[in-house]
């Protein structure tokens, strides 16, 4: 960066003082807060990490230094909650993703669990064992119907799979919805201004990629 386009000591002192307040801001809004999802807590969240980045965007293109802050930048952050106080209900949306490394090895597997269900009933899976053998995609049906997808995870590499990103949101809703109302679309309905809590798994947050690939070494992780 040239010296013309780097951020004057005024402006780095400013940004700081910008952090004080919004520290200021945030401890009155802890203090005061109504409940545990209070929107003002949430707002004053979101401006105290918008403060951090901007000082330490200015702090780095100024002085070549960082802070020790692990705060989401903006654009990483969930807007603020505007959901109920006190939810009556919940949805927990999940979403995991992996690739498929290990055919064989996926393979294998499944006809393993098709082989012992034939041997508890020949006749009642006959049909499920010979399917196995047509590839990835009966292979895939026969493992996450047998497993639940939190087995499936921790134990992914036996099932010849790798990891991708993954993340989890707990969103607050008004009231439990009539069965089967939305299976057909279940994802249609999330909503960010709802999500109580979130939790988010990538290799973005690995500490070593954020200092190659950013300097300022922040973590990108929600709180």
């Amino acid at each position: 960066m040239s010296d013309a386009a780097q951020p004057t000591a005024a402006e780095v002192r400013a940004a700081a003082e910008a952090v004080k307040a919004a520290l200021d801001r945030h401890l009155a809004a802890v203090e005061n807060r109504s409940g545990d999802d209070d929107p003002e807590v949430y707002a004053a969240f979101n401006d105290l990490a918008a403060a951090a980045e901007a000082y330490d965007e200015r702090l780095y293109d100024r002085y070549d230094e960082v802070t020790p802050f692990e705060i989401p930048g903006v654009e990483d952050s969930l807007p603020p909650y505007a959901g109920p106080g006190q939810p009556n209900a919940l949805s927990v949306l999940i979403r995991r993703d992996y690739a498929v490394a290990e055919p064989q090895r996926l393979l294998a597997q499944a006809q393993r669990i098709a082989d012992a269900d034939r041997d508890a009933d020949e006749d009642a899976t006959s049909g499920t064992a010979a399917a196995v053998g047509a590839g990835v995609h009966a292979a895939l049906g026969v493992l996450f119907g047998e497993y639940e997808p939190d087995e499936i995870a921790s134990r992914h590499k036996e099932f010849g799979l790798e990891e991708g990103d993954s993340t989890l949101w707990v969103a607050a809703a008004d009231e439990l919805p009539e069965p089967g109302e939305w299976l057909s679309t279940p994802f249609d309905q999330a909503d960010p201004t709802r999500v109580i809590c979130r939790f988010d798994v990538s290799a973005v947050f690995d500490e070593d990629e954020l200092y190659e690939e950013d300097p300022t070494g922040r973590s990108h992780e929600l709180p």
